[in-house]
């Protein structure tokens, strides 16, 4: 296997591995997994989580620090992760006016997970 792709593997299973970890942190907060790897016009939703309060849609990013991964999220990707929710909430009751929010989960090298609820200042 070539060196790209044995790294693009690890990358991928680092990657679920993290919105695994990240679901059940959630879960012990008392969220309901509604959807993974949720795919919307814009693009893919990485969690979408569940309370009586509404929906959260989380970006997930591991890095080697929670500020490594921060920066990896851009306005671009912001964007298209808003778009995607928007079309996601066409299925529900409540449409385009249930509550909600877009957390960012940040996972660093060690597993530690920081969320940041809001995190693109919207919802």
């Amino acid at each position: 296997m070539a060196q790209r792709s044995v790294q693009g593997s690890v990358s991928y299973h680092a990657g679920q591995s993290a919105e695994l970890c990240v679901a059940s942190e959630y879960e012990r907060r008392g969220y309901s997994i509604a959807r993974r790897r949720w795919r919307g016009a814009g693009g893919e939703v990485d969690l979408i989580a569940r309370n009586a309060d509404g929906l959260v849609f989380v970006e997930v990013k591991k890095s080697s620090s929670f500020a490594q991964a921060a920066a990896r999220i851009s306005r671009r990707q912001m964007d298209r992760i808003c778009i995607s929710a928007a079309a996601f909430l066409e299925q529900e009751p409540d449409g385009q006016l249930t509550n909600m929010r877009f957390d960012a989960a940040l996972v660093d090298r060690a597993g530690s997970i920081e969320i940041v609820e809001n995190a693109f200042g919207l919802g």
